[in-house]
Parts: structure tokens; sequence; C-alpha cells
């Protein structure tokens, strides 16, 4: 079995960082991910995507995000289990918890902390008569390799970030970019939004908003998509690609089975420490909710520092807890 400080459930942005958090303090982690490699999402979705949120990058690859923390975390030698997901909780008598994975793998630690991104997702589908027809032929709901849709047309459909984001990285990529959406508000950051009209005006983004598309053609692979427009009414739009960024579907899996308290997909915790109502368990990232929540990667890093702190606490309560300054002495010096 293998014994560890902190169980960390996903190996996203939010997982890897409490290595870094748990290092400083002597905490050892071991990771457990159903995804072959770290990285989550980032890696998994969209390594290719710019994000520009983080302290310090005006923009950075969400893959050279992953890379920085992987190489941030080194000194610490985490585990990893990789591509096996988390069944079984047990409580044993000492008071820890023992996990069991899919594949059988025990391991044993006083403190879990779940930072499972959305847990097991998938993409959420247009209603679309024959989209299926088209999945992997012109029709992608997640855009790994920017470079597919080099010189390409592309049609991208949807209102939050990663449609405004894409559509924004793509219109220096793609020969023609078309970002249609239902209304004319967006749901995504301000500063995008006001990147996507500039580019409208420009003539380098073709920006339809009331419309949602409501038909694909082809014949073996996409080559139009049919666009309703609330005042114009139909037309055909000939594309290469066509993008649905309509977001996830998230679904918990086992985790919503270990009696943690649940609100719509997400476990309830304390903003106190992040703490769930099961002594001794954590969420951070995406996968928590409470008042105020926003489902930033930046506020996964603040949660998992905080959840830390009182992780130490819990699994040493004699033990005098003595932080010190990063910035004056180095990680080296803990």
């Amino acid at each position: 079995m293998i014994k560890t400080d902190i169980l960390i459930i996903g190996a996203g942005p939010c997982g890897l960082f409490t290595v870094f958090e748990a290092g400083l303090l002597k905490l050892r982690c071991h990771l457990v991910d159903s995804l072959p490699q770290a990285g989550g999402q980032l890696s998994e979705i969209y390594p290719k995507k710019p994000i520009y949120d983080i302290p310090g990058f005006p923009s950075i690859l969400a893959g050279d995000l992953v890379t920085n923390l992987m190489e941030q975390i080194a000194p610490f030698n985490p585990g990893f289990t990789f591509g096996e997901r988390a069944e079984q909780i047990e409580r044993l008598e000492d008071n820890s918890f023992k996990l069991t994975t899919s594949k059988g793998t025990e391991i044993n630690a006083p403190v879990i902390a779940i930072a499972g991104g959305l847990g097991c997702f998938e993409p959420r589908k247009p209603p679309i008569e024959n989209i299926a027809r088209f999945e992997d032929r012109g029709v992608d709901y997640i855009i790994k390799d920017p470079e597919v849709y080099r010189d390409k047309r592309v049609v991208l459909a949807g209102g939050g970030d990663s449609a405004l984001d894409w559509t924004i990285f793509l219109a220096d990529v793609a020969d023609e970019v078309m970002l249609i959406h239902r209304r004319n508000s967006f749901r995504g950051a301000l500063d995008s939004v006001e990147k996507v009209m500039d580019l409208a005006h420009a003539g380098r983004v073709n920006l339809v908003t009331e419309a949602q598309a409501i038909g694909l053609k082809g014949n073996g692979k996409l080559t139009d998509v049919v666009i309703k427009h609330k005042q114009k009414g139909e037309f055909v739009q000939s594309t290469d690609h066509f993008v649905p960024l309509f977001g996830l579907s998230p679904k918990l899996g086992p985790i919503a089975d270990w009696g943690l308290t649940i609100n719509k997909n997400a476990i309830e915790v304390d903003t106190l420490d992040y703490s769930t109502n099961v002594e001794g368990i954590y969420a951070i990232g995406d996968i928590n909710t409470y008042p105020g929540k926003l489902k930033l990667i930046l506020c996964g890093f603040h949660e998992a520092t905080l959840m830390v702190q009182s992780a130490f606490k819990y699994i040493y309560p004699d033990k005098k807890l003595s932080f010190k300054y990063t910035t004056v002495n180095g990680v080296e010096g803990f």
C-alpha cells in the first residue's frame, strides 16, 4: 500500500500546485488521476489554448503552464498514479483513509484533497439531428491543436470564455473565422469580448449574434453549416470546421457516493479552509462550490494554499506551524 501525507485526487493545475504548497510544509503528496498524464483539462482538452489570467504571464499556453507546474513541484518528489480512477474510500482504525482505485491500487493518507476539476466530463453538444455523422469529420467539440485550422474556414459557436478566446486566437491562424452566438451579450471576460468586437469591426472575424446552428451538410465530410438568424432567417455558411464550444457536462462519478455534501454536481466546502463535511477531506478548484465561487485557476491556487495550511494542523495538531516567505528563503530553505 502506498503511504503519503496528502492524497490528491486530480492532477490538474490545482492538484499540482497543492504539491508545491504542501512541500513547503514538508508534507508528502501522491496524486491519482484517471487521465494518462498530468495537467487535467489543460493537457487533455486544450494544451495549445492561451491563458491570460495567470499572474506574471500576460499569456501562457495551457500546456506550458502544466510544464512549469511540474518543474515547480519536482523538488518535492510527488508520487503519481495515472490512468486509474479513484473508486472507494475507507476510514481506518487510526482515522486515516484508504483509497482504492479502479485498478486496485491502494493508497493510505490522513488527508484527502479532491482537486478533480469537473470530475468526469463530456462536452455539451448542440441539438443538431445529424451532428454525430460529422464528428471528427469537420465537427470538433474541443480544440487541442490550432494548427489543424491553419488556412481553413472555421465556424465557432458559443458565448463563453472558450469561444471568445479561440475566436481571438484563430483570427491569426484560420483563413476565415465566424463566431455565432444565440444572444447579443456574452458570458466571457469583458476584455475578450472587446477584442472580438474589435476583430469584427476590422473585418477579421465574422460575428453573428442572435443566431444558432440548426443543421449540417456534407457528403462524408462537413461542407456547410445551416444557421438560423433571429431577424434574417436561415442561411447556409460554407466551412471546413464547425466547433461548438458550449462547455462541459460534469459528472462526479464515484466521488458522489463518499458521503460528501453535493450541490449541483459540486462539493460544498467551508471557505475557511475548503474542508468538506467529512473530516479530513478537502475539495479545491472547479469541483467545489461556495457563495461567490469563481471557476478560475487563480482561485484554485488560493484555495490550495489555505487548504494545505489546515491540512498540516489536522495531521500534526501538536506541532507549531511556522510558515516562511518563499520570496526570502526560497524553496531550498525549507
